[in-house]
């Protein structure tokens, strides 16, 4: 055999044994007659030592390894002399009786350590190779743990795992779809599922009652650090439940795997926040809970007092950041300068200190009298040693995001964003449509098979806008981990969904006829919830990204850098599947 053992498992209570080990070749250290080989697999590190004194050809072989070859080593456990406390392995080494280089290797374009000189672009084309350090290989085991704890939880609760298909057809709501021509069927063509939501409700009216399914999802979409072109999501539907049953179970898994994977026991039910009042007091449908900060309307207060910007504006709001009085006219030029960045586009930021005596000191100070700025300071909740910091704008909304980006900012600066401290909540109450500026029309907020709250349904015929969503988001620390909604039943309700987002009766037939069909052969009462996976373990693992818990992410730009993916098509390909492609000349 190969090996007998990993090269993490071996201990002092392991000396004498004689071992065969193989792996990879972290370094090499010479010292005298005697060579040193930290020899690495998955699973650990462990020291290899080759004696002059005891077989000098055997030696100078050792002499010749270089990083990352791929050895098999044989010899006998040994206690270490000089033992190293921070490697599981530690108190142990192996003397060496043979050796076999099993494959050299070049040498690699960045270290394979855990804090390597490597940059994103070349760990990405060289993925396999950054898959070898420990960081990333920890976020991948984490992530089948999670795999793991997720099945166990779910078959607990009865529920099935059943595949859906990867070719289905395009739908033309939410995200563009990656689409797949057919040789078969010529000039028509697949699409790579967004998610498998129609194909769970049609499972739910199959009688299978409660599905899951940890399945890959793709999005043609502009990339973020928590986006991908394909994803992963732990999708579930169940019948004969209402808002509350989903919220309830999920709610109960997020605690198994905060138990199970990170040892954390969270006794509290989970905040439930209308998402009125997460835009009115946080500017966003994720809010970070992890610190307060809540938003304060001061319309009342700073509106008729000869300042235009603020008596023009449609919306005036403020933060507290306590103990921030402290910051420098540096710092705040650059928090002014912060919000004024193209991606946020506020006009620029009004900010108030406390004083240790109470007086406030601020930058309009000429257009407020201190018993104005007092009442301001009361309402805001400020203390002496506290920082007011406002904006204002003529699109409530637009400015409550803003007002949301410089908290969230003064968050970081502070500290208060630890990544050790969960803050978890539902958002719920969505509305049911937004409108499109580019469509110039009502659009779903989540999708058309949500169903609008009972109390609600009336206002579909004369106030759509104004109708909110069965509809549910979990969010933990400013991210979205899951989504879902109570779904549609009722064929007829369905139609009414569909005519409101502007589709003809025989579009809606020609796209989504088999679901409406399918409702009038008794469909139960349904509704899911669709968790992200990638985010859950980034969100454990600490990170920034969820790049780096998937094994082969692409880049920014959504190109796999190692497969140099996508790629065009050869002619012979095209000719198959009658297709032409035509690059615009300001892209060729």
């Amino acid at each position: 055999m190969f090996r007998t053992n990993t090269c993490g498992e071996l201990r002092l209570s392991d000396a004498g044994k004689d071992v065969t080990l193989a792996g990879w070749v972290q370094r090499v250290r010479k010292m005298g007659g005697m060579t040193f080989v930290d020899l690495r697999d998955r699973y650990g590190i462990t020291q290899i030592v080759f004696n002059n004194e005891l077989d000098a050809k055997l030696n100078e072989a050792a002499n010749h390894l270089g990083r990352e070859f791929v050895i098999q080593a044989k010899g006998k456990v040994s206690e270490r002399t000089s033992k190293n406390p921070n490697m599981p392995t530690g108190d142990i080494e192996i003397l060496a009786t043979e050796l076999n280089v099993l494959n050299p290797s070049e040498v690699p374009p960045f270290t394979i350590e855990d804090d390597t000189d490597g940059g994103d672009d070349i760990r990405m084309r060289y993925r396999y190779l950054d898959l070898r350090r420990n960081p990333v290989r920890r976020n991948l085991e984490l992530r089948h743990r999670m795999t793991m704890e997720v099945r166990r939880y779910l078959d607990s609760k009865g529920f099935l795992e059943i595949e859906t298909p990867m070719l289905v057809g395009s739908t033309p709501e939410g995200a563009r779809d990656f689409v797949v021509p057919s040789r078969m069927n010529q000039g028509q063509f697949y699409a790579l599922p967004q998610s498998p939501q129609t194909l769970k409700q049609l499972l739910m009216v199959s009688g299978m009652d409660r599905y899951f399914q940890i399945v890959k999802c793709f999005r043609d979409e502009d990339l973020r650090a928590d986006r991908q072109p394909e994803f992963t999501q732990i999708d579930c539907e169940m019948s004969f439940i209402e808002q509350n049953d989903v919220i309830e179970l999920f709610e109960g898994m997020a605690k198994h795997l905060f138990k199970e994977i990170r040892g954390i026991e969270l006794t509290e039910p989970f905040i439930r926040m209308p998402w009125a009042d997460a835009m009115k007091y946080y500017g966003s449908d994720k809010p970070d809970l992890r610190f307060d900060m809540r938003f304060v309307e001061l319309m009342d207060i700073l509106k008729g007092h000869g300042f235009s910007v603020f008596d023009n504006a449609a919306y005036i709001g403020g933060i507290c950041a306590k103990g921030a009085a402290s910051y420098t006219r540096k710092q705040l030029d650059a928090l002014t300068e912060y919000v004024k960045r193209p991606q946020i586009g506020a006009k620029g930021m009004v900010y108030a200190r406390v004083e240790a005596d109470g007086n406030v000191k601020s930058s309009v100070d000429k257009f407020y009298s201190q018993e104005v700025l007092q009442e301001m300071r009361k309402a805001m909740g400020a203390e002496p040693g506290d920082l007011i910091l406002i904006l204002s704008g003529d699109d409530v909304m637009k400015t409550r995001k803003q007002l949301c980006e410089l908290r969230l900012e003064m968050g970081r600066q502070l500290g208060l964003r630890d990544k050790n401290k969960f803050a978890c909540l539902w958002v719920v109450d969505f509305p049911m449509f937004e409108w499109s500026d580019e469509e110039q029309r009502l659009m779903a907020m989540h999708h058309p098979f949500t169903h609008p709250k009972d109390e609600d349904i009336a206002l579909l015929d004369t106030d759509p806008a104004a109708v909110r969503a069965d509809a549910y988001d979990m969010v933990i620390n400013g991210v979205e981990v899951g989504g879902g909604s109570i779904r549609i039943h009722d064929s007829a309700l369905q139609a009414k969904m569909f005519e409101i987002l502007g589709f003809t009766p025989e579009k809606a037939q020609e796209q989504f006829g088999f679901l409406m069909n399918a409702f009038k052969f008794g469909a139960p009462p349904h509704g899911g919830l669709a968790y992200g996976l990638d985010r859950w373990v980034s969100l454990f693992a600490g990170l920034d990204s969820i790049r780096d818990c998937i094994a082969f992410p692409k880049n920014n730009s959504g190109r796999d850098v190692m497969l140099d993916a996508p790629a065009a098509l050869d002619q012979k390909q095209l000719d198959e599947l009658s297709l032409a492609v035509v690059i615009p000349e300001e892209k060729a």
